[in-house]
């Protein structure tokens, strides 16, 4: 067959190991690591997916090889543990027998041990290990490394290195970026060392130089290695890219794949990951520029989804290899939808962080537009049900939608009803925000979706109780999600409101206040004040975005910061010609002022108590059920779908 992405479907060989094409699953932390640092059955899961969905290598992610300095949040891989060879064996075998290559990502967090603890006073009471004495931002004390506990930990990394390959992995991934151990050697903002490790650079490259000699020498010529760096760090005390070109030349003679990551985790989180306010592919150029000073193949990464860019990074020479996370969380069968020429049926990474901000909260994964995520061994397939039933979803939202879809593959005979003239729900109204965009084409996927499993979608018609009674469905879906609070304030009327924004924009002038600073309101403001508009943001509350997941919200609040100006504890009065009236906390009246009035006050459930009596099964999903977010609303379809 002729395939649309040829560059990107291409074999690479790198050493004796061939990589099946050019796209790997980049390493992510697994679901349930065991407190002995055992992979955990969940964990194996979650791997394997990447390497039934089509990836070339799948890195499990991270394997801290020192213990004792590194009573860390990960993988450990020590014979002394009882499973633990036994458990990376069978984790490497799961991903050995789809085709891809397992790949583990050995590691130190040197001064910030235990950052994905949730329980993070034990986190700040672990001894904390880096290049130089120092007290960290948050007030805890770190040590400097002797030499002989240097000593150590190279060995370490070799020791572990051979179990890794005793185990089954195939390839090796040693983490020198993002401000972990050896990249805090490697920068001038961690490392004020007077000895053989600090100084000069050739001085700071060294332990990555040991690290990577002891690795190779564990497993010998022709085993690939790969070097993972931040090619710029992004902070004026680290090093940036004239540098970081300096470090690929310096190891390359010890490694088979150079690849170039950003910044460092501690203070560049949304470059590190890159955010919706980000370009896709914004550290490309790191790579690129860094491969034209080598000669070992280059691999790059970051908020990378659209296999169109991706073919023409390949294709142009910008890097040999793409690394994925989220995307291929969104998405696992992103790789093999692009081999078998079915790229329109990716489901784009949002750039949501609900992944991380999931892993934050309770360490474990879950993905806004993919149900599955982090509970594959409840099933990551859907199966035909045993009898086939006649199925009725109420609302075209992405709950709707994935229900249906679901529903569909299940074998049932599903009607979806929306009340207006076009499917997507809420999603409609991100097609206004640029930096959203993904928002809205979910929602003409997972219509897309619909239509290949048999969905018949019928437009322009409410459900209601007649029309159940008229169909007398086996199954009563009910996705109508929710619709906009508007308060009964003098002048509302003269408001464009949030959910409309994208059809109203002519109504927006270039003095706007936006009334409510929950997350639309906020994401709102962003883009009207990107479009240079002066905008003011007027919140009830001391605080904005409370509803915005925690590591969203950080970044959310610094694009704030940048063009908006920002009027909390004030409640809105009245709205006029010249802006909203408010009353402070004292009760005395201000004026925000402003041509043009958004407002954003947030959503309430729409009323279905008519529907309940609808069908002998019946499902409140989504926003119906209670305001939340796209991914309950997804989630709850998916499994009301399973259940019928």
């Amino acid at each position: 067959m002729e395939r649309k992405f040829k560059n990107l479907c291409s074999p690479l060989v790198v050493g004796r190991t061939v990589l099946r094409n050019r796209m790997c699953s980049a390493p992510m932390g697994g679901t349930d690591i065991a407190n002995d640092g055992c992979i955990g059955d969940k964990s194996k899961g979650f791997y394997e997916l990447r390497a039934k969905g089509g990836a070339a290598v799948v890195t499990v992610s991270e394997c801290m090889v020192h213990p004792a300095t590194d009573g860390s949040h990960a993988y450990h891989l020590d014979e002394s543990i009882l499973n633990s060879l036994a458990q990376a064996t069978y984790c490497a075998d799961a991903i050995k027998r789809h085709g891809a290559i397992p790949s583990l990502e050995l590691s130190h967090s040197g001064m910030f041990a235990g950052t994905y603890m949730t329980d993070k006073k034990k986190q700040k009471s672990m001894h904390q290990w880096g290049p130089s004495d120092t007290v960290r931002n948050d007030g805890v004390e770190v040590k400097a490394l002797t030499k002989d506990m240097i000593r150590e930990i190279v060995e370490a990394y070799g020791h572990v290195a051979g179990l890794a390959k005793r185990a089954g992995f195939e390839l090796l991934m040693v983490h020198g970026g993002h401000g972990w151990l050896i990249n805090q050697f490697l920068s001038p903002m961690f490392n004020h060392r007077t000895d053989e490790y600090g100084g000069s650079l050739e001085n700071r490259c060294r332990l990555a130089i040991e690290v990577l000699k002891a690795v190779r020498e564990a497993v010998g010529p022709f085993f690939p290695i790969e070097f993972r760096m931040s090619g710029d760090e992004f902070v004026p005390e680290g090093y940036h890219l004239e540098e970081g070109i300096e470090i690929a030349k310096m190891i390359e003679p010890y490694c088979d794949i150079i690849h170039v990551s950003a910044g460092t985790y501690q203070k560049t989180f949304g470059i590190t990951h890159p955010s919706m306010f980000e370009e896709h592919g914004r550290n490309v150029y790191l790579a690129a520029e860094i491969k034209k000073h080598v000669s070992k193949p280059v691999s790059t990464l970051g908020g990378l989804n659209d296999p169109a860019q991706l073919e023409e990074i390949i294709a142009s020479g910008k890097a040999d290899l793409v690394y994925m996370g989220r995307a291929l969380l969104a998405d696992p069968y992103l790789p093999q939808k692009v081999m078998e020429n079915r790229d329109d049926e990716i489901v784009r990474c949002l750039r949501c962080f609900t992944c991380m901000a999931e892993r934050a909260a309770t360490s474990t994964r879950r993905c806004t537009v993919n149900p599955v995520i982090g509970r594959e061994l409840e099933g990551d397939r859907v199966y035909p049900a045993p009898v086939k039933k006649k199925v009725m979803v109420a609302g075209g939202g992405p709950g709707g939608l994935y229900a249906a879809y679901t529903a569909a593959l299940r074998g049932h005979d599903v009607t979806l009803y929306e009340k207006e003239s076009e499917v997507g729900g809420i999603l409609k109204s991100e097609q206004a925000l640029p930096f959203k965009k993904e928002m809205y084409q979910l929602s003409l996927t997972y219509k897309l979706f619909c239509e290949k499993a048999g969905v018949k979608i019928v437009l322009n018609t409410p459900v209601t109780k007649e029309l159940c009674e008229k169909e007398n469905p086996d199954a009563l879906i009910i996705a109508t999600g929710s619709t906009p609070i508007v308060p009964p304030l003098p002048g509302i009327d003269k408001c464009v409101i949030v959910n409309n924004y994208y059809l109203e924009k002519e109504k927006v002038g270039d003095d706007v206040v936006v009334l409510g600073g929950g997350l639309a309101g906020c994401e709102c403001a962003i883009h009207l004040g990107q479009e240079g508009k002066k905008v003011h943001l007027v919140e009830m509350r001391d605080v904005l975005a409370p509803d915005a997941n925690v590591r969203h919200r950080p970044l959310l609040l610094k694009e704030i910061d940048r063009y908006v100006t920002v009027h909390t504890g004030l409640r809105g009065l009245r709205i006029s010609d010249e802006g909203v009236w408010c009353a402070d906390k004292d009760n005395n009246e201000v004026l925000v002022p402003g041509t043009s009035v958004i407002c954003a006050l947030g959503q309430r459930s729409t009323n279905v108590n008519d529907l309940l009596d609808g069908a002998p099964y019946v499902r409140v999903i989504g926003d119906a059920s209670r305001v939340s977010t796209i991914t309950n609303a997804v989630y709850q379809g998916y499994h009301a779908a399973l259940d019928i």
